[in-house]
């Protein structure tokens, strides 16, 4: 049997890995400012964490949902306090795709209607739903295709008035950031704007924080910034710092029925403990903090190159533009100076390390990329 082959993959076997680094099967050794689609969250292999998951393997891995797990309701409260979501329920799944599904569904529930307002350059996921509300035709398949999602220009607020018009709007679901779609920071007002109509339509603020949250803009949710409470807020990436985690956290105004959301291997033991010790490291570690302070640092110094077209984002979640003559640069970083770094179409650089990345392992990237600018 042969792979499924549907990723172009880089011809490197890692087979090793601690904190931002990496090294391949020959022993070559990587910066990682990629983290596996910004999936490392508190560095790789970090003791913590691997001793967090063996003491549980040891206890038990896995059983279902039927049973009462201490461990899910410890992750809850851990969760509400560094978020700061207290009063938010959490319901448990295994990816950001599942967490997005779940949250546009449950609004529907809550509301009993099934318009969903999206926005152009947007990615949700590849589940049914979730890949309905992603703005990549290329992905949607002709049974996901459906009437219920709008897509509106990004950061519109007279188009975002105008298509509230339509009484039957659901839910609105945005990233505070777009990953995919770039590394684009939704403004302020923008966000402001989207919690007043909501109230004011009885629809669902569904905050999309699968990859700009976690702690990786600065603050928990990027979201955050402001100054508005979501309905629902979607989470999974870094919340395992590897392990298949996802979840999303439910205001207490949305009320829960028993059968209305289900899973197999959501909120598993081994899941729980990967969870916990990330929160715990986040905590100890103060990586927050290191996020919005390493990241400023990172932006700050590439603005000051010339041949950058604009550098966007917040925290260690950088997109850097660059026109298309430097397309090669994100592909000689890797090749040449050994450093992983991602991409959005067409010649945007996404940086996406690890909270834990320090100013030297930043410093090691700048000098890299100098060479290969100039």
């Amino acid at each position: 049997m042969k792979l499924f082959d549907v990723y172009p993959v880089n011809n490197i076997v890692i087979d090793k890995a601690l904190y931002s680094n990496v090294w391949d099967d020959q022993g070559t050794e990587y910066l990682d400012l990629y983290g596996g689609h910004a999936v490392i969250s508190i560095g790789h292999t970090h003791p913590h964490y691997v001793k967090r998951l063996t003491d549980q393997l040891h206890k038990i891995g896995f059983y279902s949902n039927s049973i009462k797990m201490p461990l899910q309701e410890q992750l809850a409260a851990l969760l509400g306090k560094v978020s700061g979501k207290e009063d938010y329920q959490l319901f448990l799944c295994n990816s950001g795709a599942e967490a997005n599904e779940n949250a546009l569904k449950l609004a529907s529930f809550h509301n009993g209607k099934k318009k969903v307002i999206a926005f152009r350059k947007a990615f949700h996921g590849r589940t049914s739903l979730a890949v309905a509300a992603t703005d990549n035709p290329k992905i949607v398949a002709p049974v996901n295709e459906t009437d219920n999602v709008v897509f509106l220009p990004w950061l519109d607020e007279a188009a975002l008035e105008q298509a509230f018009k339509d009484h039957e709007v659901s839910s609105v679901i945005i990233e505070g950031i777009q990953g995919v779609g770039g590394i684009r920071v939704a403004s302020e007002s923008f966000l402001q704007k989207i919690r007043s109509l909501c109230d004011a339509n009885n629809a669902v603020f569904i905050a999309d924080s699968v990859q700009c949250g976690y702690g990786r803009s600065g603050k928990f949710f990027s979201h955050d910034y402001a100054g508005v409470n979501a309905d629902i807020y979607t989470m999974a990436k870094g919340m395992g710092n590897g392990f298949p985690i996802g979840g999303i956290i439910i205001s207490p105004k949305i009320a829960p029925s028993y059968g209305m959301l289900g899973t197999t291997f959501g909120g598993n033991h081994l899941a729980c403990a990967a969870a916990l010790a990330v929160l715990e490291v986040i905590e100890s570690e103060k990586l927050m903090q290191n996020a919005a302070t390493v990241g400023e640092y990172l932006m700050s110094e590439l603005k000051k190159f010339e041949q950058v077209l604009e550098v966007r984002g917040r925290g260690l979640m950088i997109g850097i533009e660059l026109p298309e003559e430097l397309a090669h640069v994100r592909k000689n970083l890797l090749g040449t100076h050994k450093i992983f770094t991602g991409e959005a179409k067409p010649n945007v650089i996404r940086l996406l390390p690890s909270l834990a990345l320090t100013q030297a392992h930043a410093d090691q990237f700048l000098e890299a990329f100098r060479k290969e600018v100039k």
